[in-house]
């Protein structure tokens, strides 16, 4: 399958040509002529509606798909019995209507072949795909262990393919959600209260009184519950404190913006727990009761005052103490948010270990208006065999971060070069649903990786760049057209929602779900698919829940009563948290015992060279990473990502608005396309600012080819978390050119 190095493959019409009608969200039946008007009518009185829910992001929100008599899916509105979106939907899950009408959709299977010497794809049926696909795993199985297939994976296709390679022998799994976005807060709230945040969080910001945001920029992240429940607790009259060097969306909202000097956060953590014991505003009856190690907490934060802090971050003593006394008063209605993507500089999980300390010293865990008790559904598995036990797996992988709690892409992806890791070779890769060249830092060991493999399987509903590399691509249809997964997240109350194939999958494209099952028949794997089609995993799952398909066709959302008691604390009994000690655990044995801090530090990080600054990124409510950037309706709203600079290093740089620049960053790495600058005082002065997933390079996104900068393509520099092995992205630097540095120069 490979010549002597793997080659990125521009895919080209082959495959993903063909003519699509893309229908905006904003203007549903198109020209307002009497015709189509009367037509129009028509069509909204004979619309489907099938229940389903979000793909576009993780929250997930339960939706209805309308579709006309001809199966065109025509708009998405909001479930109004979903707790996660109470009926109202983003501009993501609306904009779901351009997934399944973008005309550049993967469109046929492809197979990487070699035409007069250069890689190029072919197409192919499914089964020639499917086959050559089973006969590349079960090479590999007889040659290096079953154990050697590693998958990465995102969203729901991901579970599909977790249970084929488990169902052939391989736990070599991870997915980019932790290592390379929230594992550090969930292996730092486990270490202090014994539990994970999970997703959604369990932040109960409808009845907060005072809302702290480290970085998270609710608002902008569309988090749709949050987001809702942000705007009830700012008209409730909540205190917001946000601490971010950008006057972010959620800045503009509060009482306070500390405009944070990058990568000193957990100074400032450490100072406002100063204040709390020093002033003894702390929650001391909730301390006593429930936690374990204030005495060394105490001693150690003792050093730590506002006047310290105030030399590392910027902020101001009496901003510090105002704000820590806001916290105070509001308390136990407070909550010190956690954050959701959360590696910045490597001492990450140490960070959030911080977040989760301040927390309990206000009381806010299990309490009203702080974090409730989330509860949810356990979904019946339809019935297999035990999986086989597999020689070694992610945790054997990644065994330097002894605190990682799922498996690391990072890792895998190190042990995809034989001379990194050959204890535990990985050989092959199937990439479902994430585009790794936009999630994974440090461009260059991924590629290394990707040229070493014996063979890539990539499963997407889009070229995405990951595709260019594939041996095999095959080509998933979007989830408005096939019927998956029951969801159950955790909420106040545990509910269940279900998503039904809205219409049929367009062109040769095929649900996740059969992918799977095709592909574990040819593997041998029968007894793990004893069912004809997934609608009966699915119907069988219902029955077992104590509802059924017609019921779930017509609601779509069923919640359940709760069965583990009280959202919160009951102060007259008492609570064992899940910790080693079963109580709050400010200072953490279980590092000390690892050889690690047992309470956080704050430790200096590198500072910018001479004329670069600090590269911050974030998200835009319009789309959801790379995945959306080429979205017929999401592109309408937001095309291109620009540079945030700061009013005083435009005019030393002579930058004007809306000027194309290119970057550099501190390893010499150029951007491959240029960004437009955008001059504002909302961004400090030594950083800049650009929102992630854009600066797409295959020609066929039509839409998001060469729109703006990836931002992954500047992050080289890599932080581990010696931990949980999170890495680090925060700790890059990039100069700003005005010139074209791709320019050949003419002799």
């Amino acid at each position: 399958m490979r010549t002597s190095r793997r080659k990125f493959i521009k895919i080209s019409a082959l495959g993903i040509g063909g003519l699509a009608t893309s229908t905006s969200a904003l203007n549903l039946f198109g020209e307002n002529s009497y015709l189509n008007e009367q037509a129009a009518i028509k069509n909204a009185q004979n619309l489907k509606k099938t229940a389903t829910y979000c793909e576009v992001c993780f929250w997930k929100c339960a939706a209805w798909a309308y579709t006309d008599e001809e199966g065109n899916v025509k708009k998405i509105i909001g479930n109004d019995e979903d707790p996660h979106c109470n009926g109202r939907l983003c501009p993501r899950g609306t904009g779901g209507v351009g997934m399944y009408h973008d005309e550049d959709r993967l469109k046929t299977p492809l197979i990487r072949t070699t035409v007069d010497g250069e890689e190029t794809f072919r197409e192919a049926s499914w089964d020639e795909a499917l086959d050559l696909v089973a006969s590349k795993f079960k090479s590999i199985k007889d040659k290096y262990g079953p154990e050697s297939l590693g998958l990465l994976k995102h969203g729901c296709p991901g579970w599909h393919f977790e249970h084929l390679f488990k169902a052939f022998g391989s736990d070599t799994i991870a997915e980019p959600a932790f290592a390379q976005c929230r594992g550090p807060r969930e292996t730092a709230f486990a270490l202090t209260y014994g539990a994970w945040v999970g997703s959604p969080e369990p932040t109960d910001i409808r009845d907060t009184k005072c809302l702290v945001l480290i970085g998270s920029h609710i608002g902008e992240n569309m988090h749709n519950t949050q987001v809702q429940e942000m705007s009830d607790a700012i008209d409730n009259g909540a205190t917001i404190i946000t601490v971010d060097p950008r006057f972010s969306t959620a800045a503009s909202k509060s009482q306070h913006w500390l405009a944070i000097k990058p990568a000193t956060d957990i100074a400032l953590l450490l100072s406002w727990m100063h204040v709390l014991i020093e002033e003894e505003i702390y929650d001391k009856a909730y301390v006593e009761k429930y936690a374990l190690g204030f005495d060394e907490l105490k001693a150690h934060v003792k050093p730590f005052t506002p006047e310290w802090a105030y030399g590392i971050t910027t902020i101001k003593p009496e901003e510090i103490r105002k704000t820590a006394r806001a916290m105070a008063q509001a308390a136990p209605a407070v909550i010190v948010h956690p954050g959701r993507h959360v590696v910045w500089y490597g001492d990450d999980t140490q960070r959030e270990r911080a977040i989760a300390i301040l927390n309990g010293l206000l009381g806010s865990w299990g309490r009203k208006g702080g974090f409730y008790f989330k509860e949810k559904i356990s979904i019946p598995n339809f019935p297999h065999p035990p999986y086989p036990h597999p020689k070694w797996d992610w945790k054997d992988i990644g065994k330097n971060y002894p605190l990682a709690q799922m498996g690391l892409t990072n890792e895998i992806i190190k042990s995809s070069i034989p001379k990194e890791n050959p204890e535990y070779p990985v050989k092959a890769w199937m990439v479902a649903g994430t585009n790794l060249l936009k999630s994974i830092p440090d461009t260059k060991q991924l590629k290394e990786a990707l040229d070493a493999l014996e063979f890539l399987v990539v499963i997407d509903t889009m070229p995405m760049d990951i595709t260019g590399y594939a041996d095999v691509i095959l080509p998933e249809c979007t989830y408005l057209e096939r019927t998956d997964i029951v969801r159950s997240a955790t909420n106040r109350e545990p509910s269940i929602a279900v998503r039904f194939a809205a219409t049929k999958p367009k062109y040769k494209t095929k649900p996740g779900a059969w992918i799977a099952k095709e592909l574990g028949m040819r593997l041998g794997l029968e007894d793990y698919y004893k069912y004809n089609d997934f609608n009966e995993v699915i119907d069988w799952q219902l029955k077992e829940l104590g509802t059924s398909r017609e019921e779930m066709e017509k609601i779509g959302v069923k919640k359940y009563p709760r069965k583990s008691g009280s959202m919160y604390l009951n102060e007259n009994e008492v609570y064992e948290f899940g910790t080693n000690s079963g109580k709050i655990e400010f200072y953490s044995r279980e590092l000390e015992d690892l050889g690690f801090d047992p309470l956080p530090k704050y430790t200096q990080h590198p500072e910018a060279p001479q004329g670069f600054y600090r590269l911050n990124y974030g998200r835009s409510p319009m789309h959801t990473f790379s995945r959306t950037s080429n979205n017929p309706n999401l592109t309408d709203l937001k095309s291109e990502n620009k540079l945030w600079v700061n009013p005083k290093v435009a005019r030393i740089l002579d930058l004007k608005k809306d000027q194309e620049v290119w970057l550099k960053n501190q390893d010499g790495i150029l951007s491959d396309f240029t960004i437009k600058v955008r001059v504002t005082e909302r961004v400090r002065w030594d950083s800049v600012y650009m929102v992630h997933g854009f600066g797409m390079n295959n020609k066929k996104l039509s839409r998001a080819f060469g729109k703006g900068v990836d931002d992954t393509q500047m992050i080289s520099n890599i932080f581990i978390d010696p931990i949980m092995g999170g890495t680090g992205m925060r700790g890059n630097f990039v100069t700003i050119l005005k010139d074209n540095p791709h320019k050949t120069s003419e002799i």
